[in-house]
């Protein structure tokens, strides 16, 4: 079994299995979610295990709710014109870098993640019920980071939830995206 599912079905899943898990995923009340690190290469097997886990979890009575980091990109860019061949054609005439560029504005300022994400939680969610699992991180590769969306998720997300991150652990509390940019050592949710 690899280092990740082990973690997974060891460590995480029986914090989530508790009838409140908040205490254990974080010391922060207004931040009550974690981060669950994976190798990249390794992403198809985690959204089995996490589908698996979903399943796991519902059969407790648990309601779990996933959100697609990938799903709320696109809706952003297409709210913005920024549908795929807008991209390809933005990418031909101004070149890479200020396509990125363009892509975190509309992240940050017109069409900011978080909003998109807290949208998604149900609006009845019950702490003591509910779960938020947030998938699809690697999407966001390399024009957002996932530092800044949980910062800014603060205070938004009353339910446990868990950020599924694709990337390296970099010390105790540091994390590198994709396994590729810099560490981030910032990340104040506890990290499985």
């Amino acid at each position: 079994m690899p280092d990740w599912q082990e973690r997974l079905t060891q460590q995480l899943e029986p914090v989530l299995r508790q009838p409140d898990p908040r205490q254990q995923l974080s010391a922060y009340h207004d931040m009550p979610y974690a981060i669950f690190h994976y190798p990249p290469g390794e992403e198809f097997g985690v959204r089995q295990q996490i589908s698996l886990l979903r399943t796991r979890l519902e059969q407790l009575g648990k309601r779990v709710t996933v959100i697609s980091l990938a799903e709320c990109l696109d809706a952003a860019l297409e709210a913005e014109g920024m549908g795929p061949a807008a991209l390809i054609d933005a990418e031909k005439s101004v070149g890479l870098e200020v396509t990125v560029d363009t892509i975190f504005q509309i992240l940050s300022e017109y069409q900011p993640l978080d909003e998109l994400v807290a949208r998604r939680i149900p609006s009845d969610a019950d702490p003591l019920r509910d779960l938020v699992f947030i998938v699809r991180a690697g999407a966001l590769f390399p024009m957002y980071r996932t530092s800044a969306l949980l910062e800014q998720l603060k205070g938004k997300v009353q339910v446990p939830a868990v950020l599924f991150y694709p990337g390296e652990l970099d010390g105790a509390a540091g994390l590198r995206f994709m396994g590729v940019l810099d560490a981030e050592h910032n990340y104040r949710p506890k990290i499985f």
